[in-house]
């Protein structure tokens, strides 16, 4: 349900309906005088259907006028939750006009306020309060500072802190900064879970049993379904008390605040608002709340969010005097600025200004922490095909179950048994439905699940393993997911006057000179001493390694670093103000200064971005030809430049766009990039199962197109097409190219047809950079699909940019899959259908799957156990639905004689057959070679209900064929059930006579042995083994407990052990009629057997089935790939074309996240 009440006022019905209601006296009587006479049935109904207690009991109004709101998810699901307004009262703090503080006038916390009443009225959703704007007309979240805030306004507003007053009605509307989670009492959990719809039809199942005698079976399933009961709210008390102890500490931590004309207090953490200002001391603290950082400079662990435990350098917001909001102004380095709940401050770097501030943001749920709870609370739905055709199948076997209760009706009554005509029928509802079908499909997730963990794969959502079955196109980050993490120097390229000077080699015998070069090696970086050792980001390391330097200590504000070269004086530089690295703008810079000298930028970043920021003097005229010659080969470069800066200034004065302008360049440095050795392998297993591989990276897209090559992603004989987006200079329009980067003699050679002849069959791949994809997805939007369909390489690519991407594959009808190292890949793994960290923290929250193998040989044996469980899962559904309908029709033809299943009968059928199969056939592991196509991804597909329909038919024929045959016999005989059995049997009648329940005759034991012995059948005949899994010999529990339950039905059958027979209610037959029957079995199993295999499961049959009937898929993409191959002019080879002035509006907005680990876009309701 998460994430999908982006709820406005009905202005934008497509994002999130509310709907506004007031409760009616006379229509709530009504309503409880139809709980006492339905006994409770109507507010059960009420409880599963919330909006129709709304319906029912209240009349529509405004939303100003409302006392109940109803609000609607916009998903395929589209749930009801039905929230209670409320009332908050502010009146002890406003006595008077002149209680209400300057800084509240454009804030919601006065507009919400209503006069003279002074109550606030507000309702809360998902754990997120939302209070009534009287001048929007609209619900407005609270607990989050406005977003409509300049720079200057947050340093202006909040720099010297919140009154008491103002504080006190924030903390009222706002409520306090908790991430309460408490443990759910077990009575609630017991409550919850014995009302779910499941266990109520078991309940009336249970009922009627007990009505009909069925006392053993009944109590068989009362025990089954309390142990569920209790293991599942075990199961969930246990997740509560683990959440519980999660957020524990968020909320029990004392903090340093600045309260306006009353200097500093200290309070606890739960007393926070946002526009606080808190102190942020020395030493290591838990953030209680996100916080803006307007003065100093902090170093955080945000392992919490990311999984990802390098420390992360946060600098203060600019006191920029500008018209745009802060997060604007920011765009994606807003996150810069940013402290995070939950993540760890290890340390603390004042500047000028004295202490270290920070103005809270948001709090409480609002928070990032609070977004990750809330996201555990509330998962979002699975949208998927498989559970709504099994709610669809439901609904036809309840169907199915209403045609046999009008039948059931039918026969008693035409033969004056009216007495037991109510509970026959029903009984038929319980048969037809059958009550194990969710736990024997959850049954085989679960196995997968363990498989899996025993793989050093871990799962918090299982749901999405069948969704990983279907996967069709994976996406993969480059650095530390196709390549090693770490980065080895190769050589270092100087620069000198404007021209390149010798390659520096790594390892070299000598050091490098004391230098500019030098310099920018030893301080442009975000390192730390931590716990006694340099960290931070593994490039940062190396790099600062190459120097040779070997101490690095602090020295009072600010850090130092310093050492013995070897064979060189003592020297030292300090590290004065940093801007740390932008996604955005690809690079990072320091401010440093040597010891005794002046104050000097040092920058580093993608070589393109660098040189453009230097003076065109000292940038050598081969820097283009030099940068493609290493990233070509490969390797990671990064341009180094400096700049002298006045001594007079402060550093923390400078702006970035100031420092970083007028450089001077230093040269390459030239980092190897080596493919993990489980990189190729696992790619090429991908590409033989035709899933295709999609590298989405921040790297320079030279390197990103070779690793590829390297990594096998684009076939040594397959063309890369680079596609360029422009913004035209001076207008609103783009222009766009396509360049094809071959420039070999073998190229040259080819001619244009021949050229063109390898295109349209598709031998060729698209690359493109971040920046293009941003102005195509905005300028070209219908050249996107067209894009995305060949494209294989997407380079400089933001985290947001990465999200969008997913999203846009999405839309075409991919399933997606992501792969990543979870630190910039986080937005992606969320929104991907099934996301994969290669985080070495099993924590990792930001995906729904976590490898502990820090390699993508995960992704295909994610798919192979993906694959295995969805074919399980159609395994499990056939089957239950089939031995439900076998029973049903056993029960409807004994009914034609007004005869029954007994009740062992139905408990060793229920509980000794189906339980255990249900519980072993999952057991079979995964084939382990992908083939080349996917499980089916729907129940309601023509093979499926094909092999449903007709081994339906093949039950009904047999039952109907021994029903009739058995009555034909020259032993048959209806009143006397022993006339086939012999004079002893005979002589016997009376001892019989006295066990007799009115069960047992000569079509009960030949219905129920055949109907029993073919649930068996089925088993077999839906056993899948390959392609998807493995064959079912492998499966020895589920061969041995079908050997097993098969040797106790033909021991059944051929015993002649007479209590057992009266206990059973079965009757002696002749040994030549029993013998008929294994030949009746025989035959339905062989005619199942063969049918399945040679037609249901003949996929070269289907596909010649489908190019008769000239069926083509529905996907996007594949109408898509269709349509382009009959296009001769696609794609159009070194051609520009050029947009219209106005730009589309993009979707999904590419602009950012609002946190790293949740994007809610809840601000309005």
């Amino acid at each position: 349900m998460l994430g999908q009440w982006h709820i406005s006022k009905l202005q934008n019905p497509h994002t999130g309906d509310i709907f506004g209601y007031k409760t009616q006296g006379c229509r709530k009587a009504f309503c409880i005088a139809g709980y006492i006479l339905s006994c409770g049935a109507l507010r059960l109904l009420f409880y599963w259907k919330p909006e129709w207690h709304v319906w029912v009991n209240c009349i529509r109004c405004s939303l100003e006028e409302a006392d109940i709101v109803l609000l609607r998810t916009t998903d395929d699901f589209r749930i009801y939750s039905r929230k209670t307004v409320t009332w908050i009262s502010v009146s002890a703090f406003i006595k008077s006009r002149s209680d209400y503080p300057a800084t509240e006038e454009d804030s919601i916390f006065s507009k919400a306020i209503m006069k003279p009443s002074l109550q606030v009225k507000t309702i809360q959703v998902q754990k997120i309060r939302y209070v009534w704007n009287i001048y929007a007309k609209q619900f407005q979240k609270v607990g989050v500072l406005e977003d409509h805030h300049t720079c200057s306004a947050i340093h202006d507003k909040f720099g010297s802190g919140l009154t008491c007053n103002e504080q006190n009605v924030r903390r009222v509307i706002c409520g306090p900064n908790t991430i309460d989670v408490p443990v759910i009492p077990v009575w609630k959990l017991l409550i919850k879970e014995v009302l779910n719809p499941f266990y109520v039809f078991q309940l009336f199942s249970v009922c009627l049993w007990f009505a009909e005698d069925y006392m053993e079976y009944a109590a068989a399933i009362i025990i089954m379904s309390l142990l569920s009961i209790f293991l599942t709210v075990y199961d969930l008390r246990q997740q509560s008390i683990k959440l519980h102890r999660l957020v524990e500490a968020h909320n029990n931590t004392m903090v340093t605040v600045c309260r306006n004309k009353e200097g500093f207090q200290e309070l606890e953490s739960h007393h926070l608002v946002p526009g606080d200002m808190m102190i942020l001391k020395e030493g290591k603290t838990l953030l209680p709340c996100d916080a803006i950082l307007v003065s100093g400079q902090c170093t955080v662990n945000e392992s919490m969010l990311t999984g990802e435990s390098i420390p992360v350098t946060k600098t203060h917001l600019p006191q920029t005097d500008n018209s745009k909001p802060w997060r604007v102004y920011c765009a994606e380095d807003y996150k810069k600025h940013v402290l995070f709940c939950g993540t760890e401050v290890i340390q603390t770097k004042a500047d000028d200004r004295g202490v270290v501030k920070a103005v809270v943001l948001r709090t409480g749920f609002n928070t990032a922490k609070g977004d990750l709870v809330r996201s555990i609370l509330y998962p979002k739905p699975m949208n998927f095909k498989l559970y709504r055709d099994a709610l669809r199948f439901l609904m036809c076997l309840i169907a199915f179950a209403a045609i046999g209760m009008i039948y059931t009706v039918c026969v008693f009554a035409l033969n004056g048994e009216t007495g037991e005509i109510v509970k026959k029928a029903l009984d038929v509802i319980t048969i037809a439905v059958p009550p194990a079908l969710p736990a024997a499909l959850t049954t085989g997730i679960i196995y997968t699940q363990q498989r899996l963990k025993k793989k050093g794969i871990f799962c918090i959502s299982p749901q999405r393993i069948n969704i990983c079955g279907q996967l069709n196109l994976v996406c993969f980050d480059k650095t530390g997911t196709l390549t090693e993490d770490g980065l080895d120097l190769w050589g270092l390229l100087p620069s000198e006057r404007n021209c390149f000077q010798d390659i520096h080699s790594f390892p070299a015998d000598h050091s490098l000179p004391w230098g500019p070069v030098f310099k920018a090696l030893a301080v442009c970086h975000s390192l730390i001493v931590w716990e006694g050792k340099i960290q931070g980001d593994p490039l940062d390391v190396k790099m600062f390694e190459a120097t040779n330097w070997r101490d690095c200590f602090a020295v009072s504000d600010y850090r130092c670093l310093g050492e013995l070269a070897a064979h060189t004086v003592m020297e030292g530089i300090t590290i004065l103000h940093q801007f740390p690295f932008s996604s955005a703008l690809q690079r990072m810079s320091v401010i440093a200064q040597e010891i005794g000298g002046d104050p000097q930028a040092f920058i580093k970043g993608a070589p393109e971005i660098v040189a453009m920021l230097c003076r065109a003097e000292t940038v050598p005229s081969n820097f283009e030809s030099k940068l493609l010659l290493y990233t070509a080969q490969g390797f990671r470069v990064i341009g180094l430049a400096c700049k002298s800066l006045q001594a007079g200034k402060l550093p923390a004065a400078l702006t970035r766009k100031e420092v970083e302008s007028d450089l001077t360049f230093l040269g390459l440095l030239i980092m190897e990039n080596r493919l993990k050795r489980e990189t190729k392998p696992a790619l090429e297993e991908l590409s033989a199962a035709c899933i295709r591989s999609v590298m989405v990276t921040g790297d320079n897209i030279q390197t990103a197109i070779t690793v590829a090559k390297n990594a096998g992603m684009i076939a040594p004989t397959q063309r890369v097409i680079l596609v360029e987006a422009n913004k035209v200079p001076g207008s609103f329009s783009a222009s766009i190219t396509w360049k094809s980067l071959e420039k070999n003699k073998e190229d040259d050679s080819q001619t244009e047809p021949g050229i063109r002849l390898a295109l349209g069959s598709g031998q060729y791949h698209f690359a493109m950079s971040g920046k293009s994809y941003q102005i195509v997805a905005q300028h070209f939007r219908h050249l996107l699909p067209k894009l995305l369909l060949n494209g294989t390489v997407f380079a400089r690519m933001s985290p947001s940019q990465k999200s969008s991407l997913v999203e846009e594959f999405q839309k075409l009808d991919y399933f997606v899959g992501m792969c990543g190292d979870g630190a910039n890949d986080c937005g992606a793994l969320k929104v991907a259908h099934a996301g994969i960290s290669l985080s070495e923290q099993e924590a990792s929250v930001a995906s729904p799957f976590t490898s502990q193998t820090p390699s993508i040989a995960c992704v295909p044996e994610l798919i192979r156990e993906g694959r295995a469980a969805l074919v399980t899962s159609f395994c499990m559904f056939k089957y239950m639905a089939l031995y439900s309908t076998i029973q049903y029709l056993g029960v409807l033809l004994l009914y034609w004689q007004l005869n029954s299943f007994g009740n062992y009968q139905f408990l060793f059928q229920d509980l000794a057959i189906t339980t255990v199969i249900g519980v072993t056939m999952s057991f079979t592991g995964a084939y382990p070679k992908l083939v080349p196509y996917r499980p089916p991804s729907q129940l309601i597909s023509p093979p499926l209900l094909l092999s449903v329909v007709l081994n339906i038919l093949f039950s009904l024929s047999m039952q109907i064929f021994g029903f009739v045959v058995v009555q034909k016999q020259p032993w048959y005989s209806k009143t006397d059930i022993h006339s086939s059995c012999g004079e002893n049997a005979s002589a016997e009648d009376g001892a019989h006579e006295q066990t007799d329940n009115g069960f047992k005759s000569y079509e009960n034991t030949t219905v129920w042995l055949l109907s029993t012995i073919n649930c068996l059948i089925v088993a077999v005949v839906f056993s899948k083994g390959k392609p998807f899994r493995q064959p079912i010999y492998t499966n020895y529990v589920f061969i041995l407990v079908l050997i097993g339950q098969l040797g106790i039905c033909l021991f059944l059958m051929f015993a002649d052990i007479d209590d057992l027979y009266s206990k059973m209610d079965l009757v002696c037959t002749p040994t030549t009629w029993r013998i008929s029957m294994v030949i009746m079995l025989a035959v339905t199993f062989a005619v199942s057997f063969l049918v399945e295999e040679a037609v249901i499961e003949n996929r070269p049959l289907w596909l010649l089935l489908k190019k008769t009937f000239r069926y083509h898929s529905k996907s996007h993409y594949k109408r898509l790939q269709h349509m382009l191959e009959q296009d001769s002019a696609w794609p159009p080879l070194n051609e520009t074309f050029f947009s219209a002035s106005v730009a589309v509006t993009v979707e999904g907005n590419i602009g950012g996240h609002s946190n790293p680990t949740f994007d809610s876009s809840e601000d309005s309701l």
